[in-house]
């Protein structure tokens, strides 16, 4: 990555998380400096930033709730007073599942309000500092969830599917400025997310690959929708699932 004297700088939303670390990882082996956020396991996320740090790379930790408009906008400007943040990846989610028929409005309101009003907090501020530099890259986490629907998960779908539709808009707004946003959808991938609720007989009777996927082959994918190599990549829903779509 062409840099200037100082790295460009990623924030990493959700990345005290097994998909999220490996993220930070990917960005900073790539030449960022990480910004790893968290929001109740600063503790992970500090981990995380030492360890990049230990490897040679350069990495910090921040706390906010992404569902905090108020909150996260002055994290953000905290940040901002340092340069612009050249690259975010939206990562932040959670799940509440169960079928629609019996979700309460809380869980329904929930999930949306971490994947799709945390895109919106985070991303929002960081537009016009990335539109003056010239440089940007946007890169949301959806899942195969919102590509295929899931029994159970009409709100995460939901939620993310709506950020596809949103990253398609901001493409067409920013791309004039160097900026791109793109959507990376991961499939069933290993670790705390995907529980008890994969065994290996249903990964092998869902998933065309036969396994699930490991979590720094969806971050591979980021850190080269972060790199200059990516600049033309404007607009775009990439999966990473085994074949799933």
């Amino acid at each position: 990555m062409s840099q200037a004297h100082t790295p460009r700088r990623a924030l990493v939303t959700g990345g005290s998380g097994d998909l999220g670390g490996a993220i930070a990882q990917a960005l900073a082996s790539g030449g960022y400096h990480v910004i790893v956020h968290a929001n109740a396991s600063l503790a992970r996320a500090d981990d995380i930033a030492a360890a990049i740090r230990d490897a040679g790379g350069a990495a910090q930790s921040v706390t906010f709730d992404v569902t905090d408009a108020a909150a996260t906008r002055h994290a953000l400007e905290t940040l901002l007073t340092d340069g612009p943040i050249h690259a975010v990846v939206n990562n932040a989610g959670v799940h509440e599942d169960s079928p629609l028929a019996g979700m309460s409005e809380e869980a329904w309101r929930r999930v949306i309000d971490v994947s799709l009003h945390g895109f919106f907090h985070v991303t929002q501020p960081l537009l016009l500092p990335m539109a003056r530099a010239r440089f940007g890259r946007i890169v949301s986490v959806s899942s195969v969830a919102a590509q295929l629907g899931n029994r159970g998960q009409a709100n995460y779908a939901a939620a993310k599917s709506a950020l596809h539709g949103a990253t398609r808009s901001l493409a067409r707004e920013m791309a004039s400025r160097g900026i791109t946003a793109n959507v990376v959808a991961p499939g069933v991938i290993e670790g705390r997310m995907i529980g008890e609720d994969f065994p290996p007989e249903r990964i092998r009777e869902i998933v065309p690959a036969q396994r699930a996927g490991k979590p720094e082959e969806v971050a591979a994918l980021v850190a080269f929708l972060c790199s200059d190599a990516a600049g033309y990549i404007n607009g775009q829903v990439i999966g990473v699932n085994g074949g799933m779509v």
